[in-house]
């Protein structure tokens, strides 16, 4: 899987978001990203925002250790997870059918 990738004790995601969707959830993979619909629109950061609390909701993690790390003002992120394996998050990510 290359969209999940383990550096040290953190996990770097590579994201494809799609905002304004009808439902936040985990959409699949898209090449070599993980696609994320979220409800918010992408103005004035709220899109970022929405993401990360997703990402803290379905990894059962608090928001502080989620950060974007690039792309803050684009669809294709990373983003780092702090104090997390591949495995969980592999397992807590997994797209809903």
């Amino acid at each position: 899987m290359t969209w999940l990738r383990q550096n040290g004790p953190d996990v770097d995601i590579d994201i494809l978001v799609q905002p304004r969707s009808s439902k936040g959830r985990v959409a699949g993979v898209h090449g070599n990203e993980l696609k994320v619909a979220i409800t918010a629109p992408p103005v004035e950061g709220r899109a970022n925002r929405a993401l990360a609390e997703l990402l803290a909701k379905l990894l059962g993690v608090a928001k502080s250790r989620v950060a974007i790390v690039r792309g803050q003002g684009s669809r294709h992120k990373t983003v780092k997870i702090s104090d997390c394996s591949a495995d969980e998050a592999r397992a807590a990510l997994a797209p809903e059918k």
